[in-house]
């Protein structure tokens, strides 16, 4: 009975390290704008959600991605190239995002206040 709990503890574990926080930095915030620099690490999980503003989105790297549609679960592989702008609505849902490459890759994010 002790080594099943230890197993469901170590799994529990080993799922919280997959979906950690990806390393994001504030570059810049004022009263207009906040702009994140966020590092998307291969194999790791940015969970889905809502976003809190409008949101360009510029990817620095070409890169892979898994995206998770919030609302039908369905996978879909997306590719974008280095320099690639997204724009991104207030309140629209979020899908979890996984890279899928072998290296990670950045964005900037402009959230517009």
């Amino acid at each position: 009975m002790e080594n099943s709990r230890l197993t469901l503890l170590a799994a529990f574990m080993a799922g919280s390290l997959l979906t950690a926080a990806l390393p994001v930095k504030t570059a810049l915030e004022n009263s207009n704008v906040r702009v994140l620099d966020t590092t998307y690490l291969p194999g790791v999980p940015r969970p889905a959600g809502v976003r809190p503003t409008d949101q360009v989105i510029v990817f620095l790297d070409d890169c892979s991605y898994e995206r998770k549609d919030p609302v039908t679960g369905q996978l879909t592989i997306r590719h974008r190239k280095a320099g690639e702008v997204i724009w991104h609505d207030k309140g629209e849902a979020a899908p979890q995002l996984t890279n899928k490459g072998s290296k990670p890759y950045r964005t900037i994010t402009v959230e517009l206040k």
